[in-house]
């Protein structure tokens, strides 16, 4: 699955928030629950189902013995909740969840390829801002070079 575009959205009081029109058109027909996990720097990340299968078969490959797997799998996995659309299309983001992505009433969900993280409005500006163009560039250049030699990108 790969998904693409950055949406705007609202918290309700209930914790619920509208699934944008734009990223529901990218979703397979009938695809209406989803994983809601914690993500990496201050926001979540929403897996469709088949998604999180993946995941899950990585996940499970990391060797117990060692320390660190088991400490990424239990933050990783400890926040990890079934969630559902509704008849309206909306979900509905557990308080602990809300609580660790910092999120408040405007929300912005960005796709990351076969996912989506949901960050709250104001902390994903100021991630974003934080870069300059020569920044973007640089960043760009040094996580892409290893595809420059045969020029796909």
């Amino acid at each position: 699955m790969n998904f693409h575009g950055q949406y705007d959205s609202t918290i309700d009081t209930k914790g619920r928030f509208l699934l944008p029109a734009g990223l529901r058109k990218q979703l397979p027909e009938g695809d209406t629950r989803f994983i809601v996990s914690r993500g990496f720097e201050k926001c979540l990340t929403l897996y469709t189902i088949k998604e999180w299968d993946v995941v899950i078969a990585k996940m499970s490959q990391l060797n117990e013995f060692d320390a660190n797997a088991r400490k990424f799998r239990r933050l990783f996995m400890g926040g990890a909740t079934e969630i559902e659309l509704d008849s309206a299309g909306r979900m509905l983001i557990p308080q602990s969840l809300k609580d660790h992505g910092g999120l408040q009433k405007d929300i912005v969900l960005t796709a990351d390829i076969n996912k989506f993280e949901i960050w709250d409005e104001a902390e994903y500006k100021q991630y974003i801002n934080q870069l300059d163009a020569d920044e973007y560039s640089a960043l760009g250049t040094q996580v892409m070079s290893s595809f420059s030699s045969n020029n796909n990108i």
